[in-house]
Parts: structure tokens; C-alpha cells; sequence
């Protein structure tokens, strides 16, 4: 594919990065970092009237649109891929001052998407605060022997966005019954048990477990019976 057909209409001169070393035609000045053939003979480019604008390299998609957009000329940087066989683009050439009206336009968006992850941060915050303590309610509902600021803790560790834990399941999000029995199962077997010291001692996981299912259910029974007792 040649390099003009890779670009659209319109799309201003286009400057080659050369692979091998070139003088321009007219100057003689050389080897070029940058080209303009004309005629298919390089000129540099101030001889092709391009020496005022300045390099903009590929990698910012927002900033290199705007700063064509203020840029009264621009051209198209090139280079060609011989492994690929076809060109590629490098970057771009524009006004200084153009590229610096970009940069303003751009750190402006900056600014107002940061803003915008605030509030979706705040907004995110304020949902898991609200499904915690309506898991924390669940909790209570099913154990409700359990002492309140555990079942706060519980909910909270168990509904931490990102951590893949139980509350974030599917089954958490619509607290099914199995979903919170398990949190509450996983918080008893750390903090009420010798689980983990035993895991730490080498006892296989599925082992520790068994020796320590007793406890777990002794914990669970009186969490629950707590209730019947208070409503008898």
C-alpha cells in the first residue's frame, strides 16, 4: 500500500522517516531525520516549507486530533515497516502554538474526567455502603445472636468491590440465604477457630477444615439460637 493511500483526503503533505541516509536535493544538508520527496527527490524540511512546525509522535490519539484541528498545517509522518512490507505512521508535524492550544483543550478533559471519577467514586462508595448494611441486616436476620459490629464487618470484607469474595457474587448481590451463611461460615473459621493456625502448621487445607467443623457449627448454633431464645 503506498503511503498516501494509508491516509484521507485532505490529509496535508506527507514527511518520510527514512530508513537509510538521505541529503536533501536542494540544501544538501543531511543525513535527514525527516523528508519530503518532490518529484521523488528528498528535500528537508525547511527547503519543503515544514521547518516551522513542530514533531507530535503517534501515541495520544485526543491531543494529535486536536492539535490538527488547530493547526492551520500539519502534515503526516511516516515510516516504512519492512518486515510488514507498508507504511506506518509515527506521528505528526503542526504549529507550535497549535500544539500547545491542544494540550490546553486536552488538559481541560483532564480535569472534568477527574472530576467525573470523583463523583463516580463517591456514587460507588455510597452503593456499597447502602449493600452492606442491608447484607449486615441479612446476617442479623439469619443469626441474629451475632453481635451487630460483627455482622458489619462481615458484610463489609464480604461485599468489597473488586475482591471477588462471595458478596460480590451474583448470589451475594441478591442476598440468597447460601451466599451470607457462607460469609458468616468464612469469617467463624478464621476468627473464632484455630483454622489458620493450622493451616500455617502445614495441615492440608480440606483437613483443617474437618478438625475444625465442630467449632464453626458450635459458633453458627448458638449466633442462631440467640434469636429463639429472645422470642420465647
Amino acid at each position: 500500500m503506498s503511503p498516501r493511500a494509508m491516509l484521507p483526503p485532505h490529509a496535508g503533505p506527507l514527511v518520510f522517516e527514512p530508513l537509510k541516509r538521505r541529503y536533501c536535493a536542494e540544501c544538501r544538508r543531511g543525513p535527514l531525520p525527516l523528508l519530503v520527496l518532490e518529484d521523488g527527490a528528498p528535500s528537508c524540511l525547511d527547503c519543503a516549507d515544514l521547518g516551522h512546525l513542530v514533531y507530535l509522535p503517534s501515541g495520544d490519539t485526543a491531543l494529535t486530533r486536536r492539535a490538527r484541528e488547530e493547526s492551520a498545517l500539519s502534515a503526516v509522518v511516516v515510516r516504512f515497516n519492512r518486515r510488514r512490507s507498508r507504511y506506518e505512521r509515527q506521528g505528526v508535524l503542526v504549529e507550535e502554538a497549535a500544539l500547545a492550544r491542544a494540550e490546553q483543550r486536552c488538559l481541560a478533559d483532564t480535569e472534568a474526567r477527574l472530576r467525573r471519577r470523583v463523583r463516580d467514586a463517591r456514587r460507588r462508595a455510597a452503593q456499597d455502603d447502602v449493600f452492606a448494611e442491608t447484607f449486615a441486616a441479612e446476617i442479623l436476620r439469619l443469626f441474629p445472636g451475632c453481635p451487630p459490629d460483627r455482622a458489619q464487618a462481615i458484610a463489609r470484607h464480604a461485599s468489597e468491590r473488586g475482591s471477588g469474595r462471595v458478596g460480590r457474587s451474583a448470589a451475594g448481590r441478591a442476598l440468597a440465604e447460601g451466599a451470607v451463611v457462607s460469609a458468616v461460615v468464612a469469617s467463624v473459621r478464621h476468627l473464632d477457630t484455630p483454622y489458620d493456625r493450622l493451616l500455617m502448621s502445614g495441615v492440608p487445607r480440606h483437613e483443617a477444615r474437618r478438625r475444625i467443623t465442630a467449632a464453626v457449627e458450635t459458633v453458627l448454633r448458638g449466633w442462631s439460637e440467640a434469636g429463639l431464645g429472645s422470642t420465647a
